[in-house]
């Protein structure tokens, strides 16, 4: 008996000989791949952990982080850009993976997601900024900036901060940073606004407490 291809956004996947079409196109990922992107379309949504895909490319085999991580850029890279941007392939910090994807019937409910426990020290993820110029090209000015806090965040040795592709799921949706804290197990988020005008550019930041939704510092340059 044959599996029904496996569905989301443009993509079919035939998890029974790997292959992967996106609006009845080939798209390439590789036997592993295949294997790791079935893993993630069977809890849509949801995390998967490292070791449950490592198993799942990987049967029986004890093999480096590293492998996984070579698959999941190979995966994102075949995928392209989600909509509404950011990836298809969610990095979930200290935890493993998740899929912006509904297939079946669990495109049917909204399912609830895991809240992460916090680290022991100090920890922020830097949502993405909302370019409020009306101008979409100001776009990539803004994450570009946000880029830059990242980084320069993270240079802080005592302070843990969350990964781009984590935070950047929330890109383009009105979210509640009480329930941002949770997904990404963070104390503190941190969001802001853009608007550039020709050689003039606005910025503004708040800084929040997540579990409280208390803003803790705000500014604007």
């Amino acid at each position: 008996m044959s599996v029904e291809p496996l569905a989301f956004g443009p993509f079919r996947l035939n998890s029974e000989n790997g292959t992967l079409l996106r609006d009845g196109e080939l798209v390439p990922v590789g036997q592993k791949g295949a294997l790791i992107l079935a893993r993630l379309l069977a809890n849509p949504g949801e995390v998967t952990t490292k070791a449950q895909l490592v198993d799942a490319a990987w049967p029986g085999l004890s093999i480096e982080e590293s492998n996984l991580s070579v698959q999941i850029a190979a995966l994102r890279k075949a995928l392209g850009e989600a909509p509404g941007g950011g990836e298809w392939i969610v990095t979930v910090a200290r935890v493993g993976y998740r899929i912006l994807a509904e297939t079946g019937a669990a495109a049917q409910r909204t399912r609830p997601r895991p809240s992460l426990a916090l680290p022991d020290k100090p920890s922020i993820a830097v949502l993405p900024f909302q370019n409020m110029s009306g101008d979409p090209e100001q776009e990539y000015f803004a994450d570009g900036m946000v880029d830059d806090i990242i980084v320069g965040l993270s240079r802080i040795k005592w302070l843990f901060v969350i990964a781009r592709n984590s935070s950047f799921v929330f890109k383009g949706q009105a979210v509640d940073v009480r329930q941002v804290g949770r997904e990404l197990g963070v104390r503190y988020v941190l969001e802001g606004g853009v608007r550039k005008a020709g050689s003039r550019v606005r910025i503004t930041a708040q800084l929040i407490e997540a579990e409280t939704g208390v803003h803790l510092w705000a500014d604007k340059i």
